[in-house]
């Protein structure tokens, strides 16, 4: 109470003291309208006023003068009297002058609560005295001012905004004094922010108030345009593997799905709505999961439930629905998204169906009944898997849909079940089968009869009661004879009992033996034997067909796949796995639904498993799977996989040579298999978790390793980021395996890999040295290793331990030779040394042994004789006494020579051993022959082809041939090696990565090279014909060898034609490259070619890519099965074939580009206005997938356009800013379609595209190419269009660049100021400097920025003024 007291006694005593102030003498209070009154001392009056108020308050802390200011502004709200009111304000005004009061205190309490629009007098004074004294604040107070203004106007009710029409005038007044530039009072960037912020679009402000502040705001366009990538909403990426490495250009916020903004600025409409374009289109791709946690900004151990997944998901599913051209395939997609998303619980399973309620709901039903049974087969996936763990009454809301999707009012005819793919046509019955089983389970139940007897009385939609009865049929099979199958009942009739009674135990027991009895066998089933010898398996051969699978419910196919790995894990049976059964379940593996026990359980579980027990067998088995089944692993999984193989490397095969090159093999395709993108994330995982990253004991795996980081680092662009990672790598491949290149080699790699080997040369051995070495020793170990002279067998035992001892030199091999080169043949001791080498110590001796031979060719002197017996032997040694594997010993021949003459003799021996003798080439012809095509996922029978290949040419991996000839006694020839199990692999299979590196290796030594590779391409092109991935093998050949490649016309038109021809007899005619081009170019003698692309075949080509990334547009690429291809969907393989077209064209690249670019540049009669961004989207995607030679004129192009007339003529005075100039807008293409916004345009959404390595070079482009062209302001703005929406890309991935490209944005701007005399357009070139400055790059540049802001024209100094800390006031 005393505290109150004392409060009101100050309020007494200050307006005792302002009576006295203003206090007049009686007179003239009394005659005042008869008497001329004195004139008055008013600055007296306001100093005695001071004195007394500090008489009262000492005032000498910051805190006694902001509660001296509170209780004169509470006087000033209780006083009645205007004229008291006007003193007390001008009180506060002269004690602000005399610094007695701080401006920022006084100012700021103004605008308290009490203040109320109502009170006129007290209204008008306030913001009187803020608009006087508002300059002597700094801008940040400035901001503040402004905020609860705001806030304070917001409080009119719009039903009194005409009666207060003086109250808004003067604040309107104060807030266009705030607002207006030339007051200088604070950015206008930090104003827009706080109106922005304060002001949602909800907010009713006085129209008057509203329309300066939208004027205000208006201005602020010019900075969106500029910061903002053209219509960047209609921007569309493709996803595939490589979008693993997400950059943020397609980042979107979890909560809304909306783009992350500023929201402060006044973005398009388009740009603050959900991006459900975006998120659609992401969705219906194939293998896209990965893809929608990468723009969510989320992973599947920690997710938000507040996504709005749900209704997105909801709406693809009914755009799908409604459409007539979805294959099954994409059908599979989405059951597999949905499992996907419900699983992980980012979605609702009962908001999902009750948005397809509400939507269908308002549809005809004839618009549906195509693709109904479909949509409830995709949902029956995710119900028959989950019914278990969920409460009923999450699938209730699945009834009332079924009842909406079959309104017919008479029972539908039951679907005959003549195919497995028919069973989807009871999916609705099922899932309401599964709704009764639960209800009655969660119901005590006295038996499966009570159970069956109730499906009647389930909420069944009159159009589905056939199908309930023929379903109750097919369970009342009897018992003795229960589901077996016969002419009448088929799998396709187990598959649908699966469906429907997956949760029926009783029921779903009796089904999935039946299905597993088709492909395993037992103890008392005939076998079939396998290659090798003494290898066996059981007898079936005919898989499960990919029909049947997908027929499955995901819950059944999980089910089969614990069957499938508990066999596998089963080791008891000495009888191997039957075909039929290793094909099956390599088929069960592509399924992304059922991954945690498919592909990750193999990778995880199975594989441990069976290295743990030493099951080399089932080893073997998986390996083949993952070489020649498996097309889609993901880059962890392939990770993981390499780490496994790193251990099965280290540890004792109880089988050595063929178990060993199944595992560098398989480590060879899983390397080479890494997408350009992938591998340096997954290498730095690696690294950060200080995991093994190289083979400790596998030189060529290494070599191989490096080769794919500099196609990464070169596709990517990443060569300006390549980092420590790149080098850590390179450590540890020369720490465990250290070698040289040949020049030709290093010359192809990027600058990062080179400089490395600048700074770390080794020191390999000399050749001639090693030819003395053998030359020296071979006479101590001749005798033992040769049927000429009989040895003892003390020496017998003491020259096995030397040989197979990791200490001894590696010179084997180089014995053998010389032994078979004098003609003798080696003995049985040659034999079980070879026999009882370790794996990797025999690696070791193919090298030493290469080397040897490279030396050995190349010191040929005495002519064709002398050489061509070598080239017998060497024959021999791999054909007649199988001592070395072809593929082993090419692989190390074409990586092993680092001098320049080696190279070219170890390709002269490559090229001697695959093309002259005839015992390669007639294996590749004899199977590409009688294999019409390696789709496996549509063999029924791949066993017999494969089987017969092997008796016709055989494989020996016990050294069989050196045994033969060097036992007498037929007793003696039977080797003691145990084949492992082969279903899939041949030489021919096998040798196609080593062939993709022989013909990289040749395309190096180019020119040189040139014959021979034509040759090798010419006998050996039509093995790529089971090539996994042509395409992808060829876009990177043309990709990373464009420099090489670029005058080889003839040669580069061999090596795709050959690929090309090779792979396409099965496909259809539109399956991959356009007619015009192959009519023209690979149909069309090389000497006769004088075709040159024309701007409509440019368009055409663009025009499929357009269409097939366009979700409502027919792609005009056949459909094929993702899941068995090399590419996840139909985008992924358009932009690749669109590439490879593209680098195959006979026309120097810089044009080529330019003519891609011409395609939105130029108008062309295809391409539609309102579709131009559809098509520069498109454009985008294939210049960045290009090497720079390709997107490099769009840098020229840019130049030409700064130097245009346009942009160098004078602005006229008082001209509005050029919107149409610079922006694309197709919803106003009259106003704003012309060259320059076309190129702007193209630009933003090219740099969009770009990996974050190709896009830090255009900061280099910038200062060297641009920087001494800006001299007009029309020139800088130009620059600043383009260059704007690139800032969000640099902040978040590359924030070097931002410092780079800021540092030349303000060079330019001193550039252009001293060149022109007048700048008109200071507002908007000072908005987006601060823009640049609060959203990204802070006080980095401070110094800078001052130096140059020093230097411009008073006008724009007085604009930046701000931007500095310095400059405050």
């Amino acid at each position: 109470m005393t505290k109150i007291a004392s409060i009101k006694d100050i309020e007494a005593k200050i307006g005792e003291i302002v009576d006295g102030c203003l206090k007049s003498d009686v007179m003239e209070e009394v005659f005042k309208d008869f008497m001329i009154p004195k004139k008055k001392d008013r600055n007296a009056q306001l100093r005695s006023c001071k004195d007394q108020i500090m008489h009262i308050f000492k005032l000498e802390t910051l805190d006694e003068k902001n509660k001296c200011v509170n209780l004169i502004i509470q006087v000033i709200h209780k006083e009645k009297s205007n004229k008291k009111v006007k003193f007390l304000f001008e009180v506060l005004e002269y004690m602000m002058l005399e610094d007695i009061f701080p401006y920022k205190t006084v100012l700021d309490r103004l605008q308290c609560a009490d203040l109320s629009y109502q009170k006129k007098f007290l209204w008008c004074e306030t913001y009187g005295v803020i608009k006087r004294h508002i300059s002597r604040l700094d801008y940040k107070g400035c901001r503040d001012i402004l905020k609860s203004m705001i806030v304070k106007t917001a409080d009119i009710p719009k039903s009194d905004w005409p009666i207060y029409e003086k109250q808004i005038e003067v604040f309107c007044d104060v807030l266009n004094y705030i607002l207006d530039p030339d007051s200088q009072l604070m950015p206008g960037y930090l104003a827009i922010s706080e109106i922005r912020r304060h002001m949602p679009d909800d907010l009713h402000v006085p129209w008057v108030v509203q329309g300066n502040l939208m004027r205000f705001i208006d201005r602020f366009r010019a900075t969106v345009k500029v910061a903002m990538t053209t219509e960047r909403w209609n921007l569309l990426p493709v996803v595939h593997h490589a979008s693993s490495l997400l950059t943020s250009a397609w980042k979107l916020e979890p909560e809304t799905l909306r783009f992350p903004l500023n929201r402060q600025l006044p973005y398009p409409k388009e740009m603050h709505q959900r991006q459900s374009k975006l998120f659609r289109h992401i969705l219906k791709q194939g293998y896209s999961q990965d893809f929608v946690l990468q723009v969510l900004g989320v992973n599947k151990q920690s997710v938000n439930k507040s996504f709005p997944l749900e209704q997105e998901l909801s709406e693809v599913l009914i755009e799908t629905l409604l459409r007539d051209d979805c294959s099954n395939q994409f059908w599979q997609h989405l059951s597999a998204l949905i499992i996907y998303f419900l699983f992980y619980q980012m979605a609702n399973f009962p908001s999902v169906v009750d948005h397809l309620c509400q939507k269908l709901s308002g549809i005809e039903s004839q618009r549906f009944q195509a693709n109904r049974d479909k949509l409830c087969w995709a949902l029956l996936q995710f119900i028959s898997g989950s019914m278990q763990k969920s409460s009923l009454n999450d699938f209730l809301p699945a009834i009332k849909l079924i009842h909406i999707l079959y309104p017919e009012s008479e029972p539908l005819p039951v679907h005959e079940l003549t195919k497995p793919l028919d069973v989807v046509h009871f999916s609705a019955i099922s899932i309401l089968f599964h709704l009764n089983r639960r209800f009655m389970s969660s119901h005590s139940t006295d038996g499966a009869g009570n159970m069956l007897s109730e499906i009647a009385n389930t909420s069944i939609p009159r159009a589905l009661e056939t199908q309930n009865r023929y379903l109750y049929k097919l369970i009342q099979t009897e018992q003795p004879n229960r589901f077996t199958i016969t002419p009448d009942f088929g799998l396709q009739h187990i598959a649908l009992l699966c469906n429907a009674c997956s949760t029926t135990p009783e029921i779903f027991h009796s089904t999935i033996p039946r299905l597993m009895e088709n492909v395993c066998g037992d103890d008392c089933s005939p076998t079939i034997p396998l290659p090798g010898t003494n290898c066996e398996a059981y007898n079936k051969l005919n898989p499960l067909s990919v029909e049947l699978l997908d027929s499955l419910t995901a819950h059944t196919k999980l089910s089969m796949l614990h069957h499938f790995v508990a066999r596998i894990q089963n080791r008891k049976s000495k009888v191997h796995l039957s075909p039929a059964f290793v094909e099956s379940y390599s088929r069960l593996l592509v399924y992304s639904e059922i991954e945690s026990l498919g592909i990750e359980g193999l990778v995880n579980q199975v594989l441990p498993f069976l290295f743990e027990h030493k099951a080399w067998g089932r080893i073997y088995t998986l390996l083949e799977i993952i070489c020649y089944r498996l097309h889609h692993i993901r880059p962890n999984y392939r990770l993981q996989l390499l780490s496994t193989l790193h251990s099965l490397a280290s540890s004792s095969h109880a089988n050595l040579n063929q178990l060993q090159q199944a595992i560098e093999g398989a480590a060879l395709r899983l390397i080479m298999g890494f997408d350009n993108c992938d591998i340096k994330p997954q290498l730095e995982c690696l690294i950060n978790d200080k995991k093994q990253i190289v083979f400790k004991d596998s030189e060529e795996l290494n070599r191989v390793l490096m080769l794919t980081m500099a196609r990464s680092i070169h596709r990517t662009g990443a060569e300006t980021i390549s980092g420590s990672w790149c080098t850590e790598v390179l450590k540890a491949i020369m720490t465990a395996t250290p070698h040289k290149w040949p020049v030709s080699t290093l010359h192809c790699f990027p600058a990062t890999i080179q400089e490395y080997f600048r700074q770390h040369q080794v020191d390999l051995p000399d050749k001639t040295q090693l030819k003395s070495l053998v030359d020296s020793e071979f006479p101590r170990w001749k005798n033992i290793l040769t049927n000429d002279q009989m040895a003892s067998n003390e020496d017998q035992e003491s020259s096995f331990a030397y040989f197979i001892s990791p200490n001894s030199p590696p010179y084997f091999l180089c014995f053998i030779w010389k032994v078979l080169f004098d003609g003798s043949t080696p003995s049985q001791t040659a034999y079980k040394v070879l026999e009882n080498m370790k794996a990797s110590l025999m690696s070791e001796h193919v090298r030493v042994f290469s080397d040897f031979l490279i030396y050995e060719f190349a010191s040929t002197s005495d002519g064709g004789s002398h050489l061509n017996h070598c080239a017998d032997v060497l024959r021999d040694m791999v054909w007649k006494y199988n001592v070395v594997s072809l593929d082993r010993f090419i692989l190390c021949l074409a990586l092993r020579s680092s001098e320049h003459k080696d190279v070219q003799v170890a390709f002269f021996i490559i090229h001697y051993l695959l093309i002259k003798p005839d015992d390669f080439r007639t294996r590749v012809c004899h199977f590409v022959r009688e294999v019409d095509d390696l789709d496996h996922w549509s063999h029924e029978d791949w066993y017999s082809q494969h089987i017969s290949f092997h008796q016709k040419f055989p494989e020996n991996y016990f050294f069989e041939g050196l045994l033969d000839h060097c036992s007498a006694n037929p007793e003696d020839r039977q080797g003691t090696g145990k084949y492992l199990p082969s279903y899939f692999s041949n030489i021919c299979l096998r040798f196609l990565p080593v062939l993709d590196i022989v013909i990289h290796r040749c395309v190096e030594l180019l020119p040189t090279s040139n014959t021979s590779l034509e040759i090798l391409i010419d006998h050996l092109g039509l093995l790529y014909k089971f090539h996994a991935q042509p395409i992808t093998y060829l876009y990177n050949t043309l990709h990373y060898y464009e420099k090489k490649l670029r005058d080889q016309k003839k040669l580069k038109k061999k090596l795709v034609t050959a690929i090309f021809n090779a792979i396409t007899e099965h496909k259809p005619p539109n399956w991959a490259f356009s007619r015009t081009f192959v009519d023209n170019v690979m149909k069309c003698p090389s000497h006769e070619m004088t075709w040159e692309p024309n701007a409509a075949y440019m368009c055409e080509l663009i025009g499929r890519l357009v269409d097939t990334i366009d979700d409502d547009k027919v792609t005009p690429f056949a459909t094929r099965d993702w899941r068995f291809n090399e590419f996840p969907n139909e985008a992924a393989h358009a932009l690749h074939v669109t590439c490879v077209e593209i680098l195959s064209l006979p026309l120097p690249s810089e044009k080529v580009g330019r003519a891609i670019m011409n395609v939105v540049l130029k108008r062309q009669p295809r391409v539609q206005v309102s579709e131009l961004i559809s098509w520069m989207n498109a454009i985008g995607l294939v210049l960045t997938s290009l090497p720079q030679v390709y997107w490099r004129p769009l840098h020229d192009i840019i130049v030409e356009v700064l130097k245009s007339p346009e942009l160098s003529s004078t602005i006229p005075e008082g001209a509005g800013y050029p919107f149409p100039l610079f922006s694309f807008e197709s919803k106003k293409a009259t106003e704003s379609d012309n060259y320059i916004s076309r190129v702007v345009a193209l630009t933003h959404i090219v740099w969009q595209h770009m990996r974050i390595g190709q896009l830090s070079l255009v900061p280099t482009f910038l200062k060297e190419e641009l920087k001494s062209q800006v001299h007009s302001e029309l020139q800088l703005l130009f620059v600043f269009h383009l260059i704007g929406p690139s800032y969000v890309r640099f902040h978040h991935e590359r924030s070097r660049c931002l410092t780079e490209v800021t540092s030349f944005l303000y060079d330019i701007l001193l550039e252009m100021n001293n060149h022109v005399e007048k700048i008109h357009f200071c507002n908007e070139i000072s908005d987006f400097l601060y823009h640049i400055k609060y959203m990204h790059v802070g006080v980095m540049l401070n110094e800078k920025v001052k130096t140059i802001v020093d230097q411009l024209q008073m006008t724009l100094q007085s604009r930046l003024q701000f931007i500095h800390p310095s400059a405050a006031r």
